[in-house]
């Protein structure tokens, strides 16, 4: 399970990134207006990656919700 936890720390630190580099392109300047839609077209695509993967991973029982009780 370790392996997983890692992959999803891992996809979560690159959407951050990728939402920095973002910023940091959306403050640069208008000249960059490509540069800004390339990096959140990267978060979003990490985000949904994300998503399936969890997704996945519950579909085969690798992790489960817990009771509200």
């Amino acid at each position: 399970m370790e392996p997983l936890k890692t992959l999803i720390l891992l996809l979560l630190g690159a959407i951050v990134v990728s939402l920095g580099k973002a910023m940091f392109h959306l403050t640069s300047g208008p000249d960059e207006s490509g540069r800004v839609v390339r990096a959140l077209t990267v978060r979003i695509t990490l985000s949904i990656a994300l998503f399936a993967l969890l997704m996945l991973v519950w579909y085969f029982g690798g992790i489960s919700p817990h009771p509200l009780s």
